[in-house]
């Protein structure tokens, strides 16, 4: 009998660039779905919970498994058919590439970061590789190619030594013992943050908001719980956190293994 389809292992760059997607993207989008494929699929969910779950079909689902185990997060892009010929080969786009992700100073141009229209005259007017291109399909090729313009910053990887161990063998236990794997959350309180606008205030004087909002009813957590075999999803409300409100939320799970226990508990 062949194995269940599942998403290999992700790292920890990929875990957070597939959260982006989702969390910023439109869920109509293409590349939203299969990201939420391919996270359902490594969290160890599977194929027709999956279809279920981005209303797709379970193929599909496996298509979009395999092509992301085979190239990784290229899979995300669908390939579109049709069009003309190409006019910028392969080997110009490799040299669009090294061009953006150097500093316009390495190649003797007297500011710190490129724009499009910047990086568009030097393509066309360096004598190394000259690229007649316009801005717009200069800015598509760096979205094909992942690049976009953003600020530097910085991240975290885990430093645990036994890091492979425990994913072993959590991906071990999700896959021998489904019926009895739960997950367990709890989401609360949501910070509220006002949008940022624009307007004319004097200089150095912008308008100001407070960060957040008092909450003059209180604070509300809700405790989920998933549970990996059935595919079956539930949630507790309760009014604050606390010690005692998290052990009662547990206890659903006891209460969804053991129904008997549940009801001849003391």
């Amino acid at each position: 009998m062949a194995e269940p389809v599942r998403a290999r292992r992700l790292s920890d760059q990929e875990g957070r660039k597939l959260q982006q997607i989702v969390r910023r993207g439109r869920h109509e989008s293409v590349r939203v779905r299969r990201a939420m494929i391919i996270m359902a699929s490594a969290s160890g969910t599977t194929v027709p919970a999956i279809a279920r779950l981005v209303a797709a079909d379970q193929d599909t689902v496996r298509d979009v498994i395999h092509a992301f185990n085979q190239r990784g997060l290229a899979c995300l892009d669908p390939n579109w058919a049709g069009g003309r010929p190409r006019q910028i080969t392969s080997d110009d786009e490799e040299f669009i590439v090294a061009a953006a992700t150097t500093r316009p100073v390495k190649l003797g141009r007297p500011f710190t970061h490129w724009s499009l229209r910047k990086l568009a005259d030097y393509l066309g007017d360096n004598t190394v590789h000259p690229v007649k291109i316009g801005r717009e399909r200069l800015r598509q090729i760096l979205r094909k190619r992942g690049i976009s313009f953003q600020r530097t910053r910085t991240w975290k990887e885990s430093n645990d030594p036994d890091k492979d161990a425990k994913l072993d063998r959590i991906e071990e236990v999700t896959s021998r013992f489904p019926d009895r794997c739960f997950a367990f959350d709890q989401f609360g309180p949501l910070s509220i943050r006002p949008c940022h606008g624009t307007g004319w205030a004097p200089q150095s004087k912008p308008d100001r908001l407070p960060a957040t909002y008092h909450r003059t009813h209180g604070v509300r957590y809700f405790h989920g719980c998933y549970s990996i075999g059935d595919d079956r999803l539930w949630g507790i409300n309760r009014q604050r956190k606390g010690g005692t409100n998290t052990l009662a939320a547990l206890k659903t799970i006891r209460a969804a293994i053991c129904p008997v226990w549940w009801l001849k508990r003391p």
